[in-house]
């Protein structure tokens, strides 16, 4: 009997040489929504709380496993909380909550790389970009790392960062112009080569990239989907095959979510992405065998931060509170009012709050075209009075009023180049539209304005911002116009003054672009 106690006793002394289950959470496109908010977008219950650090970190708090945090990037762009900080405030979330590790996302240069190191400087992780070189002299730069290898309950966790190519015309061009963002597959491929010589139990890739397909800005179920040779060989499948090696591809800058991750066969690889505005995290369970210790099985969900449900916690509620207070000193002031929801666009086309934002902007610049980037505007406007708040959110980046001259020849070729299939990446004021699409090109484009149509050799007056001007996704043709002039002065100011003399009565009506059959 005492021989039986005594090895109970040993056994349950000695310490475990491995987990049997490790817990990675992986957030991404934080864009600065660090607290929780109303899911407006839930028909059945639009008050219900979701999303924040808070309850991230009250989730996470009740993990019996050990765990890791990692995030892909795109950090604190887009909230005034994330603006006014430069990105402190997200460091310092991320450093209470215990994140390993964080990849450089495109919108995290957008205050440029001075203040990218600063944010790096402050941080208790490792931010990562393998695939981040300068253009003199070919050498990697020193502010990121490749990757890191992280202990955790006896199993080595190899993390690689992977930024996305897109980085150098997706921020300001103008602050990554002396940097080579090189080609994800390739030096995926090299690095996981690398990291394997030094035997890990589990490589993990954070990529800012998406699976492809039709699943950006949205959360789905593709255990079964069937992705294109070409989706296959662009982003993070692409990089999954390419790696040959790794168990986890966790994904971002499309804003989509994967409710229980993609598996790709050809490279044995789970791929996840985890939504944006830190609404949702993506939960991975790395599964060891409890003999030897080697890597057996890999399976993830993405789980909604229903605050109702996962709780939250009160010393990074009292974090961000200080954050807030100050913002809010400027943020919470009442300027206007609107008497309607100003929404996006499920059809992909014009939208409520695109063609406010473009008719604001035409108005103020005094021009007969005005265009924006969708993807710039990164929040709706709700009924009621308007903050500051509410306009720094719909504009959070720092681009400036840039006019030009156009022809009518030039204007389709720009719009041929931003109307891919049934989407719009631009939304526009004083002009109607309308396209054919065979297949991903838009085909037989018309213009109108004020119902007359405009000929190739018309000349229109346009506006509008300096990050399709230099360079921007979308904006090549804007480099041939007649004449161009940056204003200098920030667009968000003329949203500001527009809404201030002009409260919004009613939503400009839609069908500005139309696609025909």
């Amino acid at each position: 009997m005492k021989k039986l106690l005594a090895a109970a006793i040993l056994f349950f002394s000695i310490p475990q040489a491995w987990a049997l289950t490790i817990s990675v959470y992986h957030t991404s496109d934080v864009h600065g929504w660090y607290s929780a908010r109303p899911a407006k977008w839930d028909k059945a219950n639009p008050a219900r709380e979701i999303g924040g650090f808070p309850a991230l970190a009250s989730l996470v708090e009740k993990e019996k496993n050990p765990y890791l945090l990692l995030d892909s990037g795109d950090m604190f762009q887009g909230t005034p909380e994330g603006n006014f900080t430069k990105g402190m405030a997200t460091v310092a979330l991320m450093n209470k909550l215990g994140y390993s590790a964080a990849l450089v996302g495109n919108h995290d240069y957008d205050y440029g790389e001075e203040s990218l190191k600063a944010m790096i400087s402050s941080a208790a992780f490792s931010m990562l970009g393998a695939n981040v070189y300068l253009k003199e002299g070919g050498g990697a730069v020193s502010y990121l790392k490749p990757y890191i290898i992280i202990e955790k309950a006896g199993r080595r966790i190899a993390v690689l960062g992977i930024a996305g190519r897109h980085t150098a015309t997706s921020t300001l061009p103008a602050n990554v112009k002396h940097i080579d963002f090189r080609d994800e597959k390739k030096e995926a491929s090299k690095w996981t080569a690398e990291i394997k010589k030094q035997k890990p139990d589990a490589i993990i890739i954070l990529a800012h990239l998406g699976i492809g397909g039709d699943t950006a800005g949205r959360k789905t179920e593709i255990s079964t989907w069937t992705f294109t040779a070409r989706d296959s060989d662009f982003g993070t499948i692409g990089i999954a095959r390419a790696a040959a090696g790794a168990q986890a591809v966790m994904g971002g800058h499309n804003h989509a979510g994967l409710s229980h991750g993609w598996y790709d066969k050809e490279s044995s690889t789970l791929i996840l992405e985890s939504f944006w505005g830190l609404t949702d995290v993506t939960k991975l369970d790395l599964e060891f065998d409890d003999a030897t210790g080697s890597f057996k099985d890999a399976k993830a969900e993405l789980i909604p931060l229903w605050t109702d449900k996962t709780g939250e916690d009160e010393a990074v509620k009292t974090l961000i509170s200080a954050f807030t207070v100050e913002v809010d000193k400027e943020m919470g002031k009442v300027i206007s009012e609107s008497s309607v929801d100003l929404e996006k666009s499920g059809a992909g086309l014009d939208s409520d709050i695109g063609n406010w934002f473009t008719d604001a902007m035409r108005r103020q610049a005094g021009t007969d075209v005005a265009f924006q980037n969708t993807a710039g505007i990164r929040s709706e406007l709700r009924k009621g009075p308007v903050k500051i708040r509410d306009i720094y959110q719909i504009m959070p980046f720092e681009n400036t009023l840039v006019k030009l001259t156009m022809t009518g020849e030039q204007i389709k070729r720009l719009l041929a180049d931003n109307l891919p299939g049934g989407f719009s990446k631009l939304q526009v004021s004083g002009l109607t539209i309308s396209y054919k699409s065979p297949g991903r090109t838009a085909k037989n484009i018309t213009l109108a304005k004020d119902g007359k149509p405009v000929k190739d050799t018309d000349k229109l007056t346009v506006a509008t911002n300096n990050y399709l001007t230099t360079g921007g996704t979308g904006g090549k043709v804007f480099s041939e116009a007649e004449s161009s002039e940056d204003t200098m002065m920030p667009i968000r100011d003329l949203l500001l003054r527009d809404i201030k003399a002009n409260p919004v009565k009613s939503a400009p009506v839609r069908g500005r672009i139309t696609q025909l059959e």
